[in-house]
């Protein structure tokens, strides 16, 4: 499908590996011109290079990391100067570490809340609030939006409240034109996924994914590709009349509407 992206231009942040570079994979293939960001400077420059690969569009990539204050400044002028607009902004955080409420620390919830939360917001608010174009915003979140994840306390208690954020910026920028769509991965194949499986003995590891994807009605868990097609229809101009939306990309695992 043609999502008429050539000659748009895309920030995608987290998009090293895992769901942002799967989206930007697929932004890209489309024709996209891109900025892509990451924290690790090996691991960006290597994903600028093989997006290139992918598509007619040209790619940045910049070490960024959402914690700082100068973070979304730094990104949304990099479009601008290397592209001459911005189309769209996709906001991929990694997740925080896995641990229970009981023994999650304080220390543990502030770096997460500046970098998964805080970080997520400033992005997406500096970027609206500065856009010179109609814009299509989209947050990468994750299933624990709707149910709470086993392990994942501090995930649980930051992503709904980014996704009803999401909501509220929807409500106050729709009437200049811009969008703003929340997409929520499952169980996909991540680096991500493997390291939260790599914590455990391999035998428990393997009794969790069996259980795991037995409630997964399509049997399986999905490939980043997967995912990354749906995020990258969704911030495309194909999605046009899509916004405040919440999109579960789960083989139906997720059980509440």
């Amino acid at each position: 499908m043609d999502l008429g992206l050539a000659g748009r231009a895309y920030v995608v942040t987290g998009a090293s590996r895992g769901l942002g570079y799967a989206t930007a994979e697929h932004l890209a293939r489309d024709g996209a011109d891109l900025v892509v960001a990451a924290r690790d400077k090996g691991r960006v420059a290597d994903a600028a290079t093989r997006l290139s690969a992918e598509g007619d569009g040209s790619v940045v990539g910049v070490v960024a990391d959402l914690a700082h204050e100068d973070c979304a400044d730094h990104l949304l002028h990099a479009a601008h100067e290397h592209f001459g607009r911005l189309d769209g902004v996709v906001i991929s955080v990694g997740g925080p570490p896995g641990t229970s409420a009981a023994q999650a620390t304080d220390d543990q919830w502030r770096a997460a809340f500046e970098s998964v939360f805080l970080g997520a917001v400033r992005l997406a608010r500096t970027a609206l609030v500065t856009a010179r174009a109609p814009l299509a915003v989209t947050l990468v979140l994750s299933t624990s939006v709707r149910a709470p994840l086993s392990g994942l306390a501090i995930s649980n208690g930051l992503r709904p409240g980014l996704a009803m954020v999401a909501k509220t910026l929807a409500d106050e920028f729709g009437q200049h034109g811009h969008r703003v769509n929340v997409v929520l991965p499952g169980r996909i194949e991540t680096d991500r996924l493997r390291e939260l499986e790599a914590g455990l003995d391999p035998a428990e590891a393997a009794a969790a994914r069996a259980r795991a994807v037995a409630a997964i009605p399509l049997g399986r868990y999905g490939q980043p590709e997967e995912f990354g097609a749906v995020a990258a229809f969704v911030t495309s101009p194909m999605a046009s009349y899509m916004s405040g939306s919440v999109v579960t990309v789960d083989g139906g695992s997720t059980r509440a509407l």
